[in-house]
C-alpha cells in the first residue's frame, strides 16, 4: 500500500470492504469507481455515494446492506453486528450472486486435484511463471502463420478476380485520359481471429495455474488480437497485465487483480458475468474461445450449460481443454461439462502447455 497515493487508499478500503461482505466488485469496477470520483470531484460524500452507488450497481435488496457499509467506512458510523449464534461451526457466507448460503467454516488449507468447492474464497497470491518454455516459444514463432484467420472488411488488390475494385480501376483510367482499358480486382484481406482465453484458476486448478497464466502472456505477445480471463467464483479481466514485456512482473501484476485465486468453481456464474458485459460479449463475437478449466463446476449444471450455449452463438468456436483429458477420445466425467458438450467445438487435452499450443495452432488446419 506504500506506493498508494494517500487519497485513493479509502476508496481501494471501501472497494474491498464490499468484497469482504460478498459484494460482486472486480478490479475493473474499482477504477471505474475512482475515476468517476475525480471526474465528479468530488463536492461531497454525497457524490462519493452516488458514484458507488451507479459504478457497482448495488441491488436493490442489499441496498440498506451497503448504507451501513458506507456510513460505517466514511462517516464513521458503528454498523450494528449480527448476534453470535449458539453454532459457532457454522456462519452465513453472503455469495457474490446475491443468495445466502450456510457453509461450515473450514480450515485453512487448498483445493488440489480432484476436489472443487462453490463457497467463495478470496486471497492473494503471486502466481509464479511456469509451463513448457520450449512450447511457449514454438507458439511465439508460429502464431502468425498458424493461428486462425478471417476475412476483413478491407480488401487489397489482385491480379484477378470477380469483385471489380472501382476506385482503382477508375485512378488507372485517369491516367489514361479516362479510357478503361483493363479491370482493377480486390480481393477481402485476411486477419487473424480474436482469440479469448478463459482461465479457470480455483483450487482444483492450482497446479496448472503458473502454466496456463504464462501461456496466456505469451499468447497475448504472440498474437494480433487476444484476450485473457480468470474465472473462479468471479470474473477478472487481466489481459492489460499480460501486456509487459517481462513475464515474472506481468504475473506479477495480473496476481494482484485476481482476488478469487485457489478458490471456489462457479464456472457457469462467471461466464454469464462475461456474458452480461457488452464490452467482454462483444470480443467474442467471431472469436476463438478456449476453456482452459477442468470443468468441476460446483455451481447449478443449468447455469454453467446455458452459458456455453449462448457463447457458443456468439463465437466462431469454442474449445475446452482440460487437464483430466487423458488422450483423443476424452469423454467429460463431470455432469456440467457432459451437457455442455454438444455446445463445444471441441474438447481435449490441456493438462501439459505443448499440448494445449499444439491445439491453438492446429485450429485453421482442422477447420
Amino acid at each position: 500500500m506504500s506506493t498508494i497515493p494517500a487519497a485513493i487508499r479509502p476508496f481501494l478500503e471501501f472497494a474491498s470492504l464490499l468484497r469482504r461482505h460478498g459484494f460482486a466488485i472486480s478490479p475493473d469496477l474499482t477504477e471505474d469507481f475512482i475515476t468517476a470520483i475525480g471526474l465528479l470531484g468530488p463536492r461531497g460524500i454525497r457524490d462519493v455515494y452516488l458514484s458507488a452507488l451507479a459504478v457497482f450497481a448495488i441491488p436493490a435488496d442489499r441496498r440498506d446492506e451497503f448504507d451501513a457499509l458506507f456510513r460505517g467506512h466514511f462517516e464513521g458510523l458503528t454498523v450494528a453486528a449480527q448476534a453470535e449464534t449458539e453454532d459457532d461451526d457454522e456462519m452465513d457466507t453472503l455469495e457474490p450472486t446475491g443468495r445466502e448460503v450456510e457453509v461450515e467454516s473450514a480450515e485453512d488449507e487448498r483445493e488440489a486435484g480432484m476436489e472443487a468447492t462453490a463457497a467463495e474464497q478470496l486471497g492473494y497470491r503471486v502466481v509464479p511463471a511456469g509451463g513448457d518454455s520450449q512450447a511457449l516459444a514454438f507458439l511465439s514463432r508460429h502464431a502468425a502463420s498458424d493461428l486462425p484467420r478471417r476475412r476483413s472488411f478491407r480488401r487489397s488488390p489482385s491480379r484477378k478476380g470477380r469483385v471489380v475494385d472501382p476506385r482503382a480501376t477508375l485512378r488507372r483510367a485517369i491516367r489514361r485520359d479516362g479510357e478503361i482499358l483493363q479491370l482493377r480486382y480486390a480481393r477481402p484481406r485476411l486477419r487473424q481471429r480474436r482469440i479469448v482465453l478463459l482461465i479457470d484458476i480455483s483450487g482444483s486448478m492450482s497446479a496448472s495455474t503458473p502454466a496456463t497464466l504464462s501461456l496466456a502472456h505469451a499468447l497475448v505477445h504472440a498474437a494480433d488480437r487476444a484476450e485473457a480471463f480468470t474465472l473462479g467464483t468471479r470474473l477478472t479481466r487481466i489481459t492489460a497485465s499480460l501486456r509487459v514485456s517481462n513475464r515474472m512482473q506481468a504475473l506479477v501484476r495480473a496476481s494482484s487483480l485476481v482476488s478469487d485465486i485457489d478458490g471456489g468453481t462457479r464456472i457457469g456464474d462467471a461466464l454469464n458475468a462475461f456474458l452480461a458485459v457488452p464490452r467482454f460479449a462483444g470480443l467474442a463475437r467471431g472469436a476463438l474461445v478456449v476453456v482452459l478449466s477442468d470443468g468441476l463446476e460446483r455451481g447449478e449444471p443449468e447455469t454453467m450449460v446455458s452459458s456455453v450455449a449462448r457463447l457458443a452463438r456468439l463465437a466462431w468456436r469454442v474449445d475446452w481443454l482440460s487437464p483430466l483429458a487423458t488422450g483423443p477420445g476424452f469423454v467429460p466425467q463431470t455432469e456440467a461439462l457432459s451437457l455442455a458438450l454438444p455446445y463445444l467445438s471441441a474438447a481435449g487435452d490441456g493438462s501439459s502447455t505443448r499440448g494445449i499450443v499444439s491445439h491453438i495452432l492446429n485450429i485453421a488446419r482442422a477447420a
